[in-house]
């Protein structure tokens, strides 16, 4: 089975790792880590945002779920036309307009005087963010080729740190300037971002194979892998979101006080920035397969201690916990490229996003609607039991992936 191509002319820095030069990869890594930190951080912005818009605006609950689904939506539903767009002008034009599209909608924000006017520019700014994940991650994948399972997990890990940095710097920025202002501060960021990437990416021109010839070179045997590898992503977002959702509970059942929930989701959060940096590393070295058997087994396994144990010894489980949870998506990810040809990169990392996205939204209200059956914790049991799941897919995903 043929996985990759590389004398493509599908990229226009190298036509495989062995010809690109060092500074050519390390630019193009680089400048995608940048544009998945920004974006990243403008997606999870908003969460700092909606009590300011909340005050000002006189918003419901109701209201502000709109807000969030309207960018998330429109960002989900745009990554397929995002990777056509690229095919006809270019990585590096499409993911520098998005960018600057992302920054615009930010700055149209701050103009805004209505729910509909934040609406409207949300959507712009979701539909600019459409363009990252799969163009920066297919940008990744192509020039590092067969060698792009740890480069990806950095671009993976560097979404994290814009989770972190723009939330937090927006929320410092509206305590010393209005709102409005903080806004176009950031958004001036994004534009900054958006001219460094169209001067200094190299340049991908568009595949010339079609999408027809790029289906018969992955053959069906690349398609069912593929299938599998959604799936798996697609439970193991379920399985996160999903316990993410319970934990507060859980813990406060044990005794927590409210300002240590905080500090236990913190904890969650940085073993997971950890795990995903360290995961694709190991799946480079150990195997995908094994590396995604002990993270969902560890999962299930560290979900099961943390209902069963006491306070303390949970809190300091949960760490390791969140390495479980966000471990085995660097893994993934990286996996993405091997089961597509190199001319439709873009494509699988565009389905592969936007069925992780669509299932980071939906399952927790499955699984809610789940807890008001059987209870918090037995709900909690369901999502180590979907972590488990996961177990024999991977291993029917073992024949598809190349062997090295």
């Amino acid at each position: 089975m043929r996985l990759f191509s590389f004398s493509s002319p599908t990229t226009g820095i190298a036509e495989g790792p062995g010809q690109s030069t060092p500074v050519s990869r390390k630019r193009v890594l680089w400048l995608s880590c940048t544009a998945h930190a920004l974006h990243d951080g403008y997606t999870d912005m908003i969460y700092a945002l909606l009590p300011v818009w909340q005050t000002d605006f006189g918003l419901n609950y109701g209201a502000l779920a709109i807000l969030r689904a309207v960018y998330a939506g429109t960002m989900a539903t745009l990554q397929l036309p995002a990777g056509r767009l690229a095919h006809l002008f270019g990585t590096r034009a499409t993911l520098a307009f998005g960018t600057l599209l992302a920054a615009l909608g930010y700055a149209a924000a701050g103009m805004s005087g209505s729910l509909f006017g934040l609406c409207v520019a949300l959507a712009i700014s979701g539909a600019g963010s459409s363009t990252q994940h799969p163009l920066a991650s297919g940008a990744v994948s192509r020039v590092y080729g067969r060698n792009a399972r740890g480069p990806l997990s950095i671009y993976n890990f560097s979404g994290d740190l814009g989770k972190s940095a723009l939330p937090a710097a927006i929320s410092l920025l509206i305590t010393i300037m209005p709102w409005r202002h903080a806004l176009w501060a950031v958004s001036a960021v994004g534009v900054v971002v958006a001219a460094v990437i169209a001067l200094f990416l190299p340049s991908m021109p568009k595949a010339e194979s079609s999408i027809e010839e790029a289906s018969s070179q992955n053959g069906n045997g690349s398609r069912s892998g593929f299938s599998l590898l959604f799936t798996i992503g697609v439970l193991d977002t379920a399985v996160r979101m999903g316990l993410l959702t319970f934990l507060p509970f859980l813990l406060k059942a044990k005794g927590i006080s409210q300002p240590m929930i905080g500090t236990a989701l913190a904890l969650v959060f940085i073993g997971g920035a950890a795990g995903k940096f360290v995961c694709g590393w190991l799946g480079a070295r150990m195997g995908v397969i094994g590396t995604v058997l002990a993270t969902e087994g560890g999962t299930a396994a560290l979900i099961l201690a943390v209902i069963g144990l006491p306070l303390t010894p949970a809190l300091i489980l949960l760490p390791l916990l969140g390495a479980m949870l966000n471990g085995t998506s660097s893994v993934l990810y990286g996996t993405v490229p091997e089961l597509s040809s190199i001319e439709r990169t873009e494509r699988a990392f565009a389905l592969f996003y936007t069925g992780t996205i669509a299932s980071g939204a939906l399952s927790p209200v499955a699984y809610g609607l789940l807890g008001d059956q059987i209870g918090v914790q037995g709900a909690t049991l369901a999502t180590a039991a979907t972590a488990l799941a996961i177990l024999p897919l991977a291993l029917a995903l073992r024949p598809h992936l190349r062997t090295t």
